[in-house]
């Protein structure tokens, strides 16, 4: 971030039963890594390209980090790439996380962007 430049804490969601998913799509295992995230989920949750993200598998308890490159605008993309791809199955439930410093005084009132989506990772809701 550049001086005085602040960014948004962003997930992006699924489901109402636990808000917090996607589905993961298929992956291209030969790629160097990342994750491919729709291009509009990205401007919804301020997530940007390279920026690096924790995703959380919920279907097999999976946590690591790894970098985003943008997907296809409009299209549901949440797909992850290279070694990554191992540790999620086509279909799995994902958490996306991305992290923000802040000071003492905005973290009394600071609330994380949050972005929900449907089965087909088209945005529901956006709340902050």
């Amino acid at each position: 971030m550049g001086t005085g430049e602040k960014r948004s804490h962003a997930e992006i969601y699924d489901e109402i039963e636990n808000p917090s998913r996607h589905r993961n799509g298929r992956g291209d295992l030969h790629y160097e890594g990342s994750i491919s995230i729709d291009e509009k989920l990205m401007e919804e949750a301020n997530m940007v390209p390279y920026e690096q993200v924790e995703i959380y598998d919920v279907n097999n308890g999976e946590r690591f980090s790894t970098y985003i490159i943008k997907g296809k605008r409009n299209s549901g993309t949440i797909c992850l790439n290279g070694a990554a791809a191992r540790k999620v199955a086509k279909g799995d439930l994902v958490i996306i996380v991305t992290y923000v410093a802040v000071d003492d005084a905005e973290a009394k009132t600071w609330k994380p962007k949050c972005v929900l989506v449907d089965a087909k990772n088209k945005i529901k809701k956006v709340s902050k």
